[in-house]
């Protein structure tokens, strides 16, 4: 559990680096949200 929290916390730190507009970064989160709960389910 604890490698899949620090994975998607990666995840969006990076995903959050690479965006350049506010819609951009709401989709990131999303799409970051998105692959931990499939990965918990």
């Amino acid at each position: 559990m604890q490698k899949i929290t620090a994975a998607i916390l990666i995840s969006t730190m990076v995903l959050l680096s690479a965006c350049a507009t506010v819609k951009g970064v709401g989709k990131d989160i999303e799409s970051v949200g998105q692959a931990g709960q499939e990965a918990i389910d």
